[in-house]
C-alpha cells in the first residue's frame, strides 16, 4: 500500500482511540469507525455483532483506566492487524491485564475495524 508511514500513523491513532472509546463508553466513535459487518469476541468467549457491541459499549466497561502497551501493527496490503497488551483496574480495585487483536480493512477510502478479539487475565 502506498504511503505506508501515513497508514501506520493513522492506525496508531485509531488504536489509541479504540482503547479510549472503550474506557469512556464512546459509542459515537465506534459507530463512526466500525465496519457494518464488524464482529467481536468478548473476554468470556461470547461472539457479538456490531449492534450488540455498540450496546455493550454504551453500558460501560467493568474495568477502568484501560491502557495499551506493546502495540504491534502489521499492514498487509489493504488489511491491518493490531496486537497489543492491556492494563486496567478491575472492579475490586486490583490491577488486571490482557491482550487484544483488532483487524482493520482499508475500505471506501478509510480504515474500518472489521473484527476484534479481547482476552482478560
Amino acid at each position: 500500500m502506498a504511503d505506508s508511514q501515513h497508514h501506520l500513523e493513522a492506525l496508531r491513532e485509531l488504536n489509541r482511540n479504540f482503547v479510549r472509546a472503550v474506557d469512556t463508553a464512546d459509542v459515537a466513535w465506534f459507530d463512526a469507525n466500525l465496519a457494518t459487518d464488524f464482529y467481536n469476541t468478548n473476554p468470556d468467549g461470547s461472539f457479538i455483532d456490531r449492534a450488540a457491541f455498540l450496546a455493550q459499549i454504551g453500558r460501560g466497561s467493568s474495568v477502568k483506566d484501560i491502557r495499551e502497551h506493546d502495540v504491534v501493527i502489521r499492514i498487509l496490503g489493504d488489511f491491518a492487524i493490531i496486537h497489543a497488551r492491556t492494563s486496567y483496574q478491575k472492579p475490586d480495585g486490583t490491577q488486571g491485564g490482557g491482550r487484544y487483536t483488532d483487524d482493520w480493512w482499508w475500505r471506501d477510502g478509510r480504515w474500518q475495524c472489521v473484527s476484534a478479539h479481547v482476552t482478560r487475565l
